[in-house]
């Protein structure tokens, strides 16, 4: 079991670093699922406890609790449709190879710089860091998205924009029916 949590915490930070080499062994791992889940809940709880924190010090601790269980939701839901939309398109439209788990265990490891929203609530720069920690994972998730379904990064690009712009829509969607409206 430490060895599973050690090889994750790895894979994260080869990750983070756009290694190419572990969304290549994450491509062919089939095992690496659950941890590609697992990223995505720690991403999200760091996520979380960030948007917590910040309502705490803004006053507003009520709301944020409600943001952080609806987070953590949201992240799971907006990781399967992600990399489903991302499949879908990357393999149709533009000729890549690769299956759906393929692209759930590279895109789910591509959420990795989204830890850093737990700094969200510093006070001046806690905004600027949630941000620059969403282009670091879109960063992340083109080259997971190329390195998975073997193409070039145009392609990539492309394909990461139309399957992230649809995933934040029906996210909303669905958090909205279901009571936790982002």
């Amino acid at each position: 079991m430490q060895r599973a949590a050690s090889s994750t915490v790895d894979r994260m930070i080869r990750a983070a670093r756009l290694d190419v080499d572990v969304y290549e062994e994450l491509e062919r791992d089939t095992s690496a699922t659950w941890q590609a889940l697992s990223v995505v809940i720690i991403v999200a709880i760091a996520s979380g406890v960030g948007a917590l924190l910040a309502g705490i010090v803004r006053g507003v601790p009520g709301i944020a609790v409600g943001g952080f269980i609806g987070g953590i939701i949201a992240a799971v839901i907006g990781w399967a449709i992600w990399s489903l939309v991302t499949y879908l398109v990357g393999t149709t439209l533009f000729g890549g190879t690769a299956s759906y788990g393929e692209l759930l265990r590279t895109i789910g490891f591509a959420y990795t710089p989204n830890a850093l929203q737990i700094l969200g609530f510093i006070p001046l720069i806690g905004a600027l860091i949630v941000i620059l920690a969403e282009i670091w994972a879109l960063v992340a998730g083109v080259v997971a998205v190329r390195q998975a379904l073997d193409f070039s990064t145009g392609k990539a690009i492309l394909t990461v924009s139309i399957g992230w712009v649809t995933m934040l829509v029906i996210t909303a969607l669905i958090m909205t029916l279901i009571g936790l409206g982002l």
